[in-house]
């Protein structure tokens, strides 16, 4: 993606392909695979003013996660009107390991959280209109785009949420609002469709990671689906697990969720049926986080958190009503059932109101301490998941060994992509390089960078982790 972004600022095209497209091609040779452009763009952007670099990049990325952060702690002051509530919830989703760990990645999940957060401020702030006027439509499907463009699975999460708005279509006025909303975001899938179109590959990447294939049958596929979905929504891996690929998550420091913030999240969901089960609002809260499972239970990876990755900004939200119920004062109005009439169970209750939001904060804060004390830790010997040792073979090629080098790929994938970039932080031409067609061979008596498993018919020299550097006889 950096890559890309930089050429798009320098040329107005990514690697392969005419300018400004609406998707990007990435990789070539075999592994051709099509990004969304929102971060590419994004990207250029950035490298527009900035030059190349890692830290640049990574940076880029970190900020989108901690603005999204903060802007969804600002969402939930709005939606309780207590600042102490809006700062609770934008500082646990500062610190929850699915959020902080992504906003660490330069892949196309570093705006998403934005995007979803974007989607709740402009639903929210319709959700007591009778009228929605085109200034509230043009929001929601502006988020809704961004949503859909920003990430594969929003191709399916964005229609999925945009269907979702029904949930406020109870009058008249509002029925005309949601389908104002539909009419607009239609118009805006036109040119996604028109692409596929002309561009089927665009699907292969699902085609490769999912159950859903010709001949499949239907009942399988159902089942196979629930399955899925019930491992995605299984608290046990969200808590104690996480996602077992090491590059999205840090292996052995629990899940990808805090315990007592889910627990917050559980009671708030218990709170909107108690309370809110017949506000809009809280029932689409309710929509988006069980929707926002379904693309990555389509896929064959268990518990994938960037497929998901809507879904802890929508558990985040689900604490506000939790947060109000146990920040509830013994003078405020109660139900029915808590009042006596000297008022004591009324104070018992908010006795144990504050206890449990007391062990529920300290909880918290030793879960956070624990996860956030191994990831500057261990998360360093985590070099195999991030590609690091490319880096030793490509300084070891650049610095002892004639031009030009030659690139090939092989089981470890479309790692030609390292030397393009680091060449381009370094000021290098990408023309000191050759890049081999898969499966082509490259010619005899020259130096190659490879992400083979092994070489034949060569002399090693230098072997490090998954990369090799040897000369063909």
């Amino acid at each position: 993606l950096s890559y890309n972004g930089y050429l798009v600022a320098k040329t107005g095209a990514g690697e392969f392909g005419p300018k400004f497209p609406l998707f990007f091609q990435v990789y070539a040779h075999g592994f051709e695979q099509y990004s969304n452009p929102t971060h590419i763009y994004l990207l250029a952007g950035l490298f527009a003013i900035v030059p190349p670099s890692i830290l640049a990049a990574r940076l880029f990325a970190a900020f989108w996660v901690f603005a999204a952060c903060i802007l969804l702690g600002l969402l939930a002051r709005r939606i309780s009107g207590r600042p102490v509530i809006g700062a609770a919830v934008g500082g646990m989703a500062l610190l929850t390991p699915w959020l902080f760990e992504i906003s660490r990645l330069v892949l196309e999940t570093f705006f998403y959280p934005m995007a979803v957060v974007l989607l709740l401020w402009s639903v929210f702030r319709v959700s007591e209109k009778e009228k929605w006027g085109w200034l509230d439509v043009s929001a929601i499907v502006g988020s809704l785009v961004l949503i859909t463009y920003s990430y594969t699975i929003g191709r399916l999460l964005g229609p999925m949420l945009a269907g979702g708005l029904i949930l406020f279509a109870v009058s008249r006025p509002r029925i005309i609002s949601v389908l104002k909303v539909w009419a607009m975001f239609a118009l805006t899938m036109v040119p996604l469709f028109v692409y596929l179109r002309q561009n089927p590959e665009l699907t292969t990447r699902f085609k490769l990671i999912s159950y859903i294939k010709p001949g499949v049958e239907r009942s399988d596929i159902v089942v196979t689906f629930l399955r899925r979905f019930l491992q995605d929504i299984n608290p046990i891996e969200l808590l104690f697990y996480g996602d077992p690929n090491p590059r999205h998550h840090l292996p052995d420091v629990w899940g990808s969720f805090y315990i007592a913030v889910y627990v917050l999240a559980v009671l708030g969901v218990v709170m909107i049926i108690r309370r809110y089960r017949r506000n809009s609002w809280w029932l689409y809260v309710l929509f988006g986080a069980a929707a926002s499972v379904i693309p990555g239970s389509l896929t064959l990876d268990k518990f994938h958190t960037l497929r998901m990755l809507a879904h802890p900004v929508f558990l985040l939200i689900l604490t506000v009503p939790a947060l109000e119920f146990l920040l509830e004062r013994a003078g405020r109005s109660q139900p029915q059932d808590e009042k006596t009439e000297n008022g004591s169970k009324v104070s018992y209750w908010h006795t144990l109101r504050g206890t449990a939001l007391t062990g529920l904060i300290i909880f918290g804060s030793v879960e956070a301490l624990y996860f956030h004390a191994n990831h500057y830790v261990y998360g360093p010997d985590r070099t195999q998941a991030f590609d690091a040792e490319y880096k030793q073979i490509y300084d070891e090629a650049v610095k002892n060994h004639p031009r030009p080098l030659y690139l090939v790929d092989g089981y470890w994938g479309p790692m030609y992509v390292h030397a393009y970039w680091y060449a381009t932080i370094e000021g290098r031409g990408t023309s000191e390089f050759v890049h081999v067609p898969f499966p082509q061979r490259p010619p005899s008596g020259v130096v190659v960078l490879s992400s083979e498993q092994n070489c034949s018919n060569c002399i090693m020299i230098s072997q490090e982790g998954n990369f090799l550097l040897y000369e063909t006889r």
